[in-house]
């Protein structure tokens, strides 16, 4: 009985009292944040709700697949165009969202399809090549996406209430980000998602254990594909007027720096990640004021701080912001019996594969 009650413990989202104390105390904090806070952190504060649904995107397949992609920026900028000219339509948003999803997801499977002969940096390579090239058909397609003019983004509307306002936006960020964050964290805890993992560690052992490797890495990036085809839905709202400029490389870069700064393989991590690259230009901001104007006027300021953080993280913390706070909750667990061996963590990917 006691092993029966262990499983099915081990089973839930969140197994103990005091977890879910703490997220429901951190529900609460959010439900409050945009009746107290002044607009402009509301506004901030949603942006990074749709960095954190971009970033769910990624790790789901970089992260859980191991298929490193710099073609993110590519299913955002097509799930925004797809949202903006479904509204312009006529389209329900709740439809117009599906529908940007489904766009998406169509283009990672068409991406998927070709790329999963290849990996690592050939696989980056091609994900980059489809980003460069979508960018620059969304530019050169004016009669559709109005090129480099832009095309303006219709205001959000539910049951006839407008969702344009930054409260109201807000909560319908904070209320994808929940879904989306709840169903990978169902799928994970299901076969598919211990399939993506078993790929990632080892192909030849998924391989030997039943596992279809490449129906398994197509359906990563038709999954990655679609998150982020919703999180460019969102991310056309906030910019209100989109451009192709708007979905280039550099888009991607950050998303890669989430997943990597965040913790591979882990949700958990893809929020942190998105929570400390979506504020750092806020940061920035901030320490450009403090700064003698020598400093903070110099070309690049903004390049050299995302190369310090992510140089930190490299040699000081490479297994991320999640496992940072893997190795302070366990320290608030067992202190103070806690040894500094039993604080190592320990390997995550067989080496059943050798180069």
């Amino acid at each position: 009985m006691r092993y029966e009650t262990d499983y099915r413990q081990g089973r839930r989202l969140l197994p103990t009292r005091p977890g879910r104390l703490a997220y429901l105390a951190l529900a609460a904090v959010l439900v409050a944040a945009p009746l107290l806070l002044p607009t402009f952190y509301v506004g901030e504060a949603a942006f990074v709700f749709i960095l954190c649904i971009a970033s769910l995107g990624l790790m789901t397949l970089t992260g859980f697949t191991g298929q490193v992609s710099l073609g993110q920026s590519a299913f955002i900028g097509l799930g925004a165009y797809v949202h903006a000219l479904l509204l312009t339509a006529g389209v329900p948003l709740p439809l117009s969202l599906l529908g940007a999803a489904f766009v998406a997801a169509l283009a990672g499977l068409a991406i998927g399809l070709p790329a999963i002969r290849v990996s690592g940096l050939h696989l980056s390579v091609v994900t980059l090549a489809f980003a460069i090239v979508t960018e620059h058909v969304i530019g050169r397609w004016k009669g559709v996406t109005g090129g480099h003019s832009g095309l303006a983004v219709p205001e959000p509307l539910l049951l006839g209430f407008s969702l344009g306002g930054p409260r109201a936006f807000y909560f319908l960020c904070l209320a994808l980000l929940v879904a989306v964050l709840l169903g990978l964290l169902n799928l994970m805890r299901s076969s598919i998602g211990r399939s993506f993992v078993g790929v990632r560690d080892s192909e030849a052992a998924a391989q030997g254990l039943g596992i279809h490797v490449a129906r398994t890495k197509v359906t990563a990036f038709v999954l990655s594909a679609g998150i982020s085809g919703i999180a460019g839905a969102l991310m056309a709202h906030q910019i209100q007027f989109i451009t192709p400029e708007s979905f280039g490389l550099a888009l991607s870069l950050q998303l890669v720096l989430m997943v990597f700064i965040g913790g591979m393989g882990s949700l958990r991590g893809a929020i942190l990640g998105a929570l400390l690259i979506g504020l750092l230009p806020s940061a920035i901001s901030l320490l450009k004021g403090a700064l003698p104007s020598r400093i903070a006027d110099q070309f690049g300021l903004e390049l050299f701080i995302y190369g310090a953080v992510l140089t930190f993280f490299v040699l000081l913390e490479p297994t991320g912001l999640n496992g940072r706070w893997m190795r302070i909750r366990a320290l608030a667990r067992d202190f103070p019996f806690l040894r500094t061996a039993s604080a190592k963590r320990a390997k995550a990917y067989m080496r059943s594969e050798r180069a």
